[in-house]
């Protein structure tokens, strides 16, 4: 008799063996409950921001922000002048206040909070500045520059009873909250490890900005720039391409990882650093002068679980953080989420089997059909869900819950410390790359051990 109970046959045949029926189904989620133009709001009731950084980021959470009822920019800060008349145009004020010096923002008695988008090495300077000054504030990812300025921005939240937003938006998204609904509901079990990877391949992606044309020192407060990096004579590149210098950002870990992890921490109900790190990487193929590698492959142990992340800007990859469990997989991805159940079991008679006589393994198939065969009707449903949302980086509803949260006081996901956790992994990411050795997380001393 012809034996052909490979395991390749034996895993595709096995549902059809025991009778169960493979289904797929695709749902719409509902979209994240904020309604913009609809709802009236007496100006009186108007809360007031300022922003500090229209840059490529900050223009954008700009063009949201001003679309929310309720929510008025009545000034704007940034040390090149172009960004002046953005903002301007973006808030459809000619008159909108625009100064250098964002401690005027910090000054003014009429504005309720701050929305931050500046270049990592100034987070902590400017978080710090606001709590001080009694503003809330929503400040871009990675929540900070060092793992020592996550700390003191944490301190500073903590002392002045400020809310601090971090802006890694996909943590305010339907397709997070889902995610975060199936995993706790038992989906897959207990998770066993994670992936999560992302791939760019174009020169935009890879930081390689065009500077503005009229860039120079006239328009542009460069030694204010550079704060307490390295002096420098002016340099439009590294004004427009920070991320790709380790002296102003913090690489693929801070521009990528962050959104990854901080979706991650949310679906499982982690709020902490990693264990360890260990990395490998390189600059590979943008040899353009960056410090940063294009490619950055980490390992991290979150207390026992095992989360591999792959950040390339070399190859383009789908966007994807993918949780493994005993019973199952939750698949999330940039607009959608799918969950495939396994149920952890024999589908079929063992193909170990093949290696019987004929007639042994003709007694053990016949035996094992008749204890594992289910009764007609009875038939199990292996059900894979597909679920569709809007897109989980939009910035809208993560403003949204902040400036909800100014007005309720009521604390927001990625807060403070929720941040700093998630800056935390990065930072140890670029340590783990640069020492070339696993690094460890030290909670005494709030470093990094090699």
């Amino acid at each position: 008799m012809k034996n052909n109970l490979t395991r390749r046959n034996f895993i595709r045949t096995g549902a059809m063996a025991t009778g169960g029926i493979l289904a797929s189904k695709s749902i719409q989620l509902d979209a994240m409950p904020y309604n913009s133009q609809s709802k009236k709001v007496a100006p009186s009731d108007k809360l007031r921001f300022g922003i500090i950084g229209i840059g490529m980021q900050g223009s954008g959470l700009l063009t949201g922000a001003v679309t929310l009822p309720g929510v008025e920019c009545v000034a704007a800060a940034d040390l090149y002048d172009g960004r002046h008349t953005l903002a301007k145009e973006i808030t459809g004020n000619p008159n909108l206040f625009t100064t250098r010096k964002y401690q005027e923002l910090l000054d003014r008695k009429d504005i309720d909070c701050i929305i931050a988008a500046v270049p990592d090495f100034w987070h902590r300077k400017v978080v710090v500045d606001a709590c001080n000054a009694g503003k809330d504030i929503y400040c871009e990812k990675p929540m900070s520059h060092t793992i020592a300025d996550g700390f003191d921005m944490v301190a500073a939240a903590a002392r002045n009873n400020r809310i601090v937003q971090i802006g890694s938006q996909r943590v305010s998204s339907n397709l997070c909250a889902k995610a975060k609904e199936l995993y706790t509901g038992g989906a897959i079990g207990d998770v066993e490890q994670v992936e999560i990877t992302l791939g760019r391949n174009d020169p935009t992606g890879a930081w390689e900005y065009p500077p503005p044309a009229d860039l120079s020192p006239k328009t542009l407060d460069w030694d204010t720039w550079l704060y307490d990096a390295p002096k420098i004579p002016f340099n439009k590149e590294h004004f427009a391409r920070w991320r790709c210098w380790k002296e102003y950002g913090t690489g693929v870990g801070g521009d990528l990882m962050v959104h990854l992890v901080s979706g991650m921490m949310v679906t499982l109900g982690w709020n902490e650093a990693p264990r360890s790190a260990t990395a490998l990487g390189g600059i590979f193929r943008w040899k353009d002068g960056r410090n940063m590698p294009d490619l950055h492959v980490v390992l991290f142990d979150y207390h026992g679980v095992p989360v591999y992340c792959r950040l390339g800007l070399g190859t383009e990859t789908p966007e994807l953080a993918r949780f493994m469990g005993p019973k199952g997989i939750i698949d999330a991805g940039e607009f959608n989420l799918r969950y495939a159940p396994q149920p952890g079991i024999d589908l079929g008679p063992s193909y170990y089997a093949s290696g019987f006589p004929s007639q042994m393994r003709a007694e053990y198939e016949k035996q094992w059909y008749a204890e594992h065969s289910p009764k007609l009707g009875k038939e199990p449903i292996y059900d894979e869900t597909n679920y569709r949302g809007h897109d989980w980086d939009d910035m809208i509803p993560h403003m949204w819950n902040f400036f909800e949260a100014v007005k309720s006081r009521k604390t927001v996901v990625e807060d403070a410390v929720f941040g700093n956790h998630a800056a935390i992994a990065c930072h140890m990411a670029n340590e783990a790359y640069f020492r070339q050795k696993t690094v460890y997380w030290d909670e005494a001393s709030h470093s990094v051990k090699g």
